[in-house]
């Protein structure tokens, strides 16, 4: 078993996890039944644009870690279970939501914690078919699942959902969802993860032939630059889907995509938005990219067959942990109804810059969690 270097390191971290309930718990009260996206200067509850509709699985999939983390039986344990449910029921429809590339978001962080607790076959088949879902947006010539924006797009988001296509195929033994995945993920891989471990965020085929054009980006500071959220993604979802397929090319990707955060972040491990911003836009940095991060390196250090090196990734995610509870917890601004300061959504249209994100949120929250459990 990993430790911590010592009980106050170990203390930080259950603090600040006590802190992101009793934040919530907040936010339950005061705005009943909304699924925020990100802060405008610290409230949730405004009416900033969205750009698209991909985070309300992030809210109730913090409710389900919440319910683990308290005492078996107690009343706190009741209410977050309740929540959780409450929360996590309204989103059944989006199933069969063709419109978005998210499902994975939405479905993962909820119905599948739901279904570990409970093995309630119902709960199962809404997974399923979510999974089932998302495959139809594979494009054949090209190989790849389809961005939300056009037929001609892939995104690198798209790798934190395909692992519910690979859940999908193991549930049912469907052999074509599979292949889906699998082919998503090397096409991924061939034509956004450059050689040093960067990756970008956009690529663009030609729908007619399935021509890999270029990459570019919406998010990004240049199309040949290196988002840090997106690569946060990158790490995160090729070690998922290192662990569904076992398909060593994905685990020696994630492993690739994790040194180039390591070696590129500051040395707290909390990344500016964009690796290669100008020395001045590098200032603004991103604790939801770092949060992603943490809990990415927390996971895929369990996965790796180096000992050593997953030791050391473990204590990068810990040191990333700890550097987030100490720089960018919101404990300190009774105001501000986050659990994290210095998130970012949309730096080109303005939404969301240096405030709190709910994928930040959970991710922290997810993150927080992987150590807890792994150290008592």
């Amino acid at each position: 078993m990993i430790h911590f270097e010592s009980e106050s390191h170990r203390e930080i971290l259950r603090s600040a996890m006590q802190f992101g309930m009793k934040q919530v718990r907040k936010l339950v009260e005061k705005h009943p039944d909304f699924y925020p996206m990100y802060t405008n200067e610290g409230r949730w509850k405004h009416e900033g644009a969205a750009w698209t509709h991909w985070c309300d699985g992030f809210l109730p999939g913090m409710m389900w870690v919440f319910r683990k983390n308290c005492a078996a039986g107690s009343a706190d344990e009741k209410f977050w279970l309740e929540q959780a449910i409450r929360y996590t029921k309204p989103l059944e429809p989006r199933k069969l939501d063709r419109e978005v590339h998210d499902l994975g978001f939405i479905f993962l962080s909820t119905y599948l914690r739901w279904f570990r607790l409970t093995k309630d076959q119902a709960v199962n088949e809404v997974i399923i078919e979510a999974g089932k879902t998302l495959a139809l947006r594979f494009k054949e010539k090209g190989a790849y699942l389809r961005s939300f924006t056009g037929d001609n797009s892939l995104f690198i988001d798209i790798m934190m959902n395909v692992g519910i296509i690979f859940y999908a195929a193991r549930e049912t033994g469907d052999r074509k969802l599979r292949d889906i995945a699998l082919r998503h993920c090397l096409t991924t891989r061939r034509v956004l993860v450059r050689g040093d471990g960067s990756t970008a965020h956009e690529g663009l085929f030609d729908v007619e032939t399935g021509e890999f054009l270029k990459q570019t980006t919406h998010q990004g500071s240049r199309g040949d630059s290196c988002w840090s959220r997106g690569l946060a993604w990158a790490l995160y979802g090729f070690g998922t889907s290192y662990e569904y397929s076992r398909d060593p090319r994905f685990l020696d990707t994630a492993e690739s995509c994790a040194d180039y955060y390591i070696a590129h972040a500051n040395a707290d491990g909390v990344p500016p938005w964009d690796f290669n911003a100008s020395p001045e836009n590098r200032k603004l940095l991103d604790t939801s990219a770092a949060s992603i991060a943490a809990s990415g390196l927390l996971r895929l250090s369990r996965l790796l067959h180096d000992p050593v090196k997953g030791h050391f990734y473990w204590c990068t995610g810990l040191r990333i942990l700890q550097a987030l509870c100490e720089k960018h917890l919101a404990d300190k601004d009774r105001k501000w109804e986050g659990i994290l300061k210095g998130g970012v959504y949309h730096i080109h249209k303005g939404l969301g810059i240096d405030e709190s994100v709910m994928w930040g949120e959970f991710f922290f929250i997810e993150a927080l969690d992987h150590a807890l459990g792994a150290n008592g």
